[in-house]
């Protein structure tokens, strides 16, 4: 039993409801809210995202996300991973250290139906859409000097682990 201090009037506030599915299309968005949690199963974590919709007639509506970052499935962590760097390109911020970096900048996503599946209703999914860079940034810059007898490197250098990235 929860007893109020004061009596909760529900007569003048609007009552919660499910949130509808967004149609597919694209859409002006920003990231407004994110936090990792802990899994269902207690074994990884994600990085939650809670985007807002920024124009049309969905203005104001909210979709949310979620990265499986710490996972111990490899490939879960690799899409996760891919899709963080989309987020990244999309916002302009390449190099991140926290998530709320990359609250409210406007990117474009492109949200689709995913149709029902075992007990859950259709849902939405969301993709991040990345901009075309400029034709002259797209082309590899020149490797930096190197001794002659020098093998060019295969594999580029792994970032430092970011803080939503470790385990607890």
């Amino acid at each position: 039993m929860a007893r109020f201090d004061t009596a909760f009037d529900a007569t003048g506030i609007e009552p919660a409801t499910a949130y509808e599915i967004l149609p597919a299309g694209r859409y002006s968005a920003q990231i407004v809210e994110s936090e990792m949690r802990v899994t269902k199963n207690g074994m990884g974590q994600y990085l939650w995202l809670m985007l807002d919709i920024l124009e049309g007639p969905h203005k104001g509506r909210k979709i949310f996300d979620q990265l499986n970052l710490v996972n111990a499935n490899p490939t879960t962590v690799e899409i996760a991973q891919r899709t963080l760097s989309a987020i990244c390109h999309a916002t302009g911020k390449l190099q991140v250290n926290d998530s709320e970096e990359l609250h409210l900048i406007p990117m474009t996503i492109q949200v689709g139906v995913k149709p029902p599946k075992s007990g859950y209703g259709e849902r939405n999914t969301i993709r991040y859409m990345v901009p075309e860079a400029p034709a002259q940034a797209t082309q590899p810059k020149p490797a930096a000097s190197q001794p002659a007898n020098t093998p060019a490197q295969s594999a580029p250098a792994r970032p430092a682990t970011a803080p939503w990235n470790r385990k607890s």
